[in-house]
């Protein structure tokens, strides 16, 4: 990407994927934060990495551990043993391109444990460009694995480990359907916030949040807060009410895109 060239969707490569092998695939979710203009170094994003990691870790061993280095996908592609130095290495390796202060670092992780869901834990991060939607993401894709697994039901609390680790300004979690559904009806960019089965929101965004919303609310660290339409998984939030949702957050302003060219990293 041409240094200062705007981004056209940020999960153009989420999206392909979404729709590769579909009709075989029972669990497609993907959870995911944006932020804004914000320049770090590999070793300062290796830092945030590193804690994102240990963090899934905790929440759910069966899924988040033998990390492989991006490749092919396969059991032959390269382990990689957490550590920041090791992640600090890994992001250096995967980013040769000029420019990198300003277009930012890219690199992604894989995972897929007996029993466990395909897990892929991904990032965008540390340019300068004021055109540029720095992004993380985890996903998970499985013929076997499906929605009543534990760790799909625990995505939010996976969602507020991305807003305090990488401190984002705006994220969700979503499958492909509702994605769908909500960009459609709002006529939506792909980086533009919104609200899927939950909905993280910064500072800013969280005090333009009327209560009352189908959901439980969660304060988290930076001043951030969560919307669980899926109250810890015991429910599932339909379309409409995701689209309700959407529409009194934007009214509200809380869902307000962050204006380009950027001079910030969040609301």
């Amino acid at each position: 990407m041409p240094a200062g060239a705007p981004e056209k969707g940020v999960e153009k490569g989420v999206e392909k994927s979404l729709e590769k092998g579909e009709e075989s695939v029972v669990l497609n979710v993907v959870v995911n934060g944006f932020w804004g203009v914000r320049e770090e170094g590999p070793p300062a994003i290796a830092e945030r990495w590193y804690a994102t990691l240990v963090r899934l870790r905790e929440l759910d061993a069966g899924t988040f551990h033998g990390w492989h280095e991006a490749g092919d996908g396969v059991p032959a592609d390269p382990l990689l043993t957490p550590s920041v130095a090791a992640l600090t290495d890994y992001v250096v390796r995967e980013n040769t391109g000029p420019d990198l202060d300003v277009v930012g670092y890219g690199a992604s992780l894989w995972a897929h444990n007996s029993g466990a869901a395909k897990v892929t834990s991904a990032f965008r991060a540390g340019g300068s460009s004021p055109y540029v939607t720095h992004s993380v993401s985890v996903s998970f894709r499985s013929r076997t694995v499906d929605e009543d697994a534990d760790v799909i039901r625990r995505t939010p609390e996976i969602l507020a480990v991305l807003g305090e680790e990488w401190d984002i300004d705006a994220g969700q979690v979503y499958d492909k359907a509702l994605y769908r559904a909500v960009a459609d009806h709002f006529g939506l960019e792909n980086s533009d916030p919104r609200c899927g089965r939950a909905v993280f929101l910064s500072e800013r965004r969280a005090a333009l949040a009327p209560e009352g919303l189908p959901g439980a609310y969660t304060p988290v660290a930076n001043g951030g807060l969560i919307i669980d339409l899926t109250r810890g998984g015991t429910r599932t939030a339909s379309a409409g009410t995701v689209i309700d949702v959407n529409a009194t957050l934007r009214d509200t302003g809380a869902l307000e895109p962050l204006a380009t060219p950027r001079d910030r990293d969040k609301l």
